[in-house]
């Protein structure tokens, strides 16, 4: 059978089943009603298995295969269905049955990211059947799935603009099969590709990174030239032309982290180079190599590359860099032109006299060079070259926004190529110069002082020393991030706290005090009101290194305590909180915190805002945490749905299942 109708009405027992198995009273995670198209959704959720798709999996899920199935879902909108796949996803639920009725063809979005294992080639046979207007897949750690059967499902989704590919086996015939078919292309995701090579990627620049033996066919999608290069030298060797008919995509995002390796050892840094050149679009960029690369573009150090663009067949880089610099100079001479025309008309007229000059003087040197080799392209260059040096844009500006993978010791190439970065990830892994890593991140952060949002940082020295650079862009900052950090009863978190007032995301990893810090009485005089305020605060995570052979954790840093007053009392919009293996007490902590609000008598409307009200999830793995603690927490957190005390040395088995019991709060132990 070709297709399938199974769109008969529901016989009334079912109705009353699904009205039945419905649960009434749901909220939304911020305790407010749910909307009624939200509820029912969930009753769809609730009864997909036993209702929906009972009928579809139990005579024809594996006796027929149909390409078309006139199912449940068809009149249901693609938004909806999306939803509804999501929910699924969550919940782990989704099932091979209720995935083939869920690929509706005005279905735009599909992510099995969460379920990579409902990835096969029927399935895509399915989908590139159904749901060719797809604008958003994501396929993201279906490992299983051939590279083959990949490309022949992207040929048939001409209109994607977001694909996630990440643990997938691509290979350079994806990514040349994306280049050719995907042409609206604005996000890819390849991260953890293994057998993707840096070099694999150029061809989302499209031009001559396409080359025609390259470019997939019908009849096989993985037929490349594998002819050997003559033995000319790379001086003589002829350059592909910059220029060609296929423009490259219009990509905003692509991120290609943990990739597989080149040729040679600097194939990231000249492969991230030629795609920040060849995709003026680019925002977000996550690629090892990445600081290098503008290292190489800013010092023009074009001739480290000929032997790459010789292996690869590509242009030179020093081709497409003067390209790139000349479109960036006409968008400039153009932008400048227009805002003339709004504002001076005056101005506007002697531009437009100087560029009639530029053509004029250019058709001439077209036309009177007596050389045969001066063609009207090389005569359109030179115009660019004239209206770029005259705009006085010598210097290239790369528009990235978003950037990973970038480690320290280039630093000051990506600040200058880069002014409008808002968000960076930056490892710094040479333990020897923690302290010239610290003062060299500073000076490289200050371009980006008062705009940068997110910092991440793999730092293995001590938090000191990164102190300066957290202070510059602290200001500004709503994430931050800090893995791998050395700590001492000396070091003060509290200075990065009263350095980033905005922040949302605080995530700190470190490794814990070496040497043990004795207490010196201070806990009883400390002033609540004289700590720092995070006021957004919406997540913190604090996680601390530990062997698994140690039950407990060394109590090494005492006054870490005071931190986390400050951090638990000053956030009242705290809504994840995780603390693991805390070289100090905690338990006394969280009965400081909620021990003026557990009377429901103290509240007022003049009151200070009460901490871990809306906290939503709780971990407290490897902590002195009690039962009791976690009660009171169950009792004063209306919203709160898990609390993980796995590997607490003072909670016990009997008081966990009499908690289980008399709770609707998970509560995870072992």
């Amino acid at each position: 059978m070709f297709a399938l109708n199974l769109t008969k009405p529901l016989p009334r027992r079912c109705v009353r089943n699904i009205r039945c198995k419905g649960r009434g009273g749901r909220t939304d995670e911020d305790g407010s009603v749910l909307s009624l198209t939200r509820l029912c959704l969930l009753s769809l959720a609730d009864n997909m298995k036993d209702v929906w798709v009972k009928d579809y999996a139990d005579k024809y899920l594996d006796q027929y295969s149909f390409r078309h199935i006139m199912g449940p879902f068809n009149l249901l909108p693609g938004e909806l269905v999306e939803e509804l796949t999501q929910l699924l996803c969550t919940r782990k639920q989704l099932s091979r049955a209720a995935l083939h009725l869920l690929l509706v063809p005005q279905l735009r979005g599909l992510s099995l990211e969460s379920c990579p294992g409902l990835v096969t080639s029927a399935l895509c046979a399915h989908i590139t059947a159904r749901c060719q207007g797809l604008c958003r897949l994501d396929l993201s750690g279906a490992q299983q799935l051939p590279s083959k059967v990949l490309c022949e499902t992207l040929c048939c989704l001409p209109a994607l603009r977001s694909l996630s590919l990440a643990g997938m086996p691509c290979d350079r015939c994806v990514i040349s099969t994306i280049a050719h078919h995907c042409r609206l292309l604005r996000h890819l995701d390849v991260s953890c590709c293994h057998f993707l090579s840096p070099a694999a990627l150029l061809p989302l620049g499209g031009g001559a990174f396409c080359s025609s033996s390259a470019r997939p066919s019908s009849s096989s999608f993985c037929r490349t030239s594998t002819s050997p290069p003559p033995s000319s030298s790379f001086s003589s060797a002829p350059s592909p032309s910059v220029s060609s008919s296929l423009p490259p995509l219009p990509l905003t995002s692509l991120l290609a982290l943990d990739i597989g390796f080149g040729e040679e050892d600097g194939d990231n840094a000249v492969a991230a180079a030629y795609l920040l050149l060849s995709l003026p679009g680019l925002e977000r960029v996550a690629m090892e190599g990445l600081a290098q690369a503008c290292c190489l573009i800013e010092h023009r150090e074009f001739k480290q590359t000929d032997e790459f663009s010789y292996r690869e067949g590509v242009p030179r880089l020093e081709e497409v860099w003067r390209e790139r610099r000349n479109r960036q100079g006409i968008d400039s001479w153009r932008k400048k032109r227009e805002g003339a025309a709004a504002g001076v008309e005056e101005h506007d007229e002697e531009e437009e006299i100087l560029w009639e000059e530029y053509c004029g003087e250019s058709e001439k040197d077209a036309c009177t060079d007596e050389e045969p080799s001066c063609s009207l392209k090389q005569a359109e260059e030179k115009k660019r070259g004239r209206v770029l040096s005259e705009s006085g844009d010598e210097h290239l500006i790369l528009h990235l926004k978003d950037v990973k993978g970038v480690t320290w010791d280039r630093l000051e190439s990506l600040s200058r190529l880069c002014p409008d970065i808002c968000s960076i990830s930056v490892n710094a892994d040479d333990e020897s110069s923690g302290r010239r890593n610290g003062s060299v991140l500073a000076a490289a952060l200050q371009t980006w002082s008062g705009q940068l949002l997110s910092l991440s940082v793999q730092f293995p020295g001590p938090l000191v020393d990164l102190l300066p650079a957290i202070q510059v862009v602290g200001s500004s900052l709503v994430s931050l991030t800090v893995e791998g950090v050395k700590t001492s009863p000396q070091t003060s978190l509290l200075e990065v706290i009263k350095s980033c007032p905005r922040l949302r995301d605080l995530l700190i990893f470190a490794e814990p005090p070496i040497m043990p810090e004795e207490e010196n009485g201070e806990e009883d005089r400390w002033d609540d009101r004289d700590l720092p305020r995070v006021p957004h605060l919406c997540s913190l995570t604090l996680k601390f290194s530990y062997s698994h052979s140690q039950m407990k954790p060394a109590m090494s840093w005492m006054s870490l305590r005071k931190t986390l007053m400050c951090l638990l009392i000053g956030s009242p919009l705290l809504e994840k909180l995780t603390l693991v293996s805390l070289p100090c007490p905690l338990d006394c902590v969280l009965q400081r915190v909620l021990g003026p609000h557990l009377n429901p008598r103290m509240d007022s409307t003049d009151a200070p805002p009460v901490p871990l009200r809306r906290v939503q999830h709780i971990t407290l793995q490897r902590t002195d945490v009690t039962m009791v603690t976690v009660k009171n927490i169950i009792q004063h957190s209306k919203r709160l749905k898990l609390v993980d005390v796995r590997y607490c040395w003072r909670i016990n088995k009997v008081e966990w299942l009499s908690c289980m019991k008399s709770s609707e709060v998970q509560v995870v132990w072992v």
